[in-house]
């Protein structure tokens, strides 16, 4: 059974992306293990709600490790200190008593505050809505084998597409980089005979719109595929700077 633990909680305070932040910290107390850290955060707000001060704002949904809402820096990684996990798939258990937690934002200038830890992920709909689809004729679908894809490629297109957007990948890049969530995203439907008609068009659209975002230029540090929850390989970016060029040399 896992212990209680108590530890102090530093959590960063803003009221909107041009207001001036701060730390507000907290002692939590007798926390057990088995919490999860969104159910320590709830915790949180229901105390300061008893004490009629403002809850901590945090963006949550399906606490599944599935919507990708959960975009916390604690104790300088994203998501947490749990490799391939995100916030809500983090517990208590990984942290010890008398710990001094720190929780902030992603850092990228393209995800602006909303409020404490809720930033705006919209650059990143912005991106997928550039070049992140495929046209189709829609009517009578078609049966499941009608197009023979290899296994292989079937297989590694599904791992592109675990990406969820979580915006990871930018937080961990010293630069605010956005090169993995975009390679991913491309490079799982230009594995596929579905994506090849629209591929020199998507590369150039989603690269040149990242660009107008105010996303920063890959590095390769490989941050970004070090705290991935979902770990995406950086052979992604390589993907699509080959996309890319192919697209521009094509024009």
């Amino acid at each position: 059974m896992d212990k209680n633990i108590s530890f102090t909680l530093k959590v960063w305070r803003q009221n909107g992306p041009k207001a001036k932040g701060h730390f507000d910290t907290f002692e939590m107390k007798d926390i057990p293990g088995d919490t999860s850290f969104l159910e320590m955060l709830d915790i949180l707000n229901e105390q300061l709600i008893e004490a009629r001060q403002e809850p901590f704002v945090f963006d949550h949904d399906c606490r599944e490790g599935i919507c990708g809402m959960c975009s916390l820096y604690i104790n300088g990684h994203p998501h947490g200190p749990a490799a391939g996990a995100t916030t809500c798939q983090l517990y208590m258990r990984r942290f010890k008593d008398g710990d001094v937690i720190t929780v902030e934002p992603w850092r990228s200038a393209a995800f602006p505050v909303i409020k404490d830890c809720m930033v705006d992920r919209g650059a990143f709909d912005k991106i997928i809505q550039a070049g992140g689809y495929t046209t189709i004729r829609t009517g009578q679908p078609q049966d499941a084998n009608a197009i023979l894809i290899p296994k292989e490629d079937a297989d590694e297109a599904m791992d592109c597409a675990t990406c969820i957007g979580c915006g990871a990948c930018v937080a961990a890049c010293k630069n605010g980089s956005a090169m993995l969530f975009v390679s991913s995203k491309v490079s799982q439907l230009a594995l596929l005979p579905q994506g090849k008609p629209e591929a020199a068009k998507r590369a150039k659209a989603m690269v040149m719109t990242m660009e107008e975002l105010g996303f920063g230029n890959c590095t390769n540090t490989r941050a970004c595929e070090a705290e991935c929850p979902k770990n995406e390989s950086i052979a992604n970016i390589a993907r699509l700077n080959r996309e890319f060029i192919s697209a521009k040399l094509a024009d």
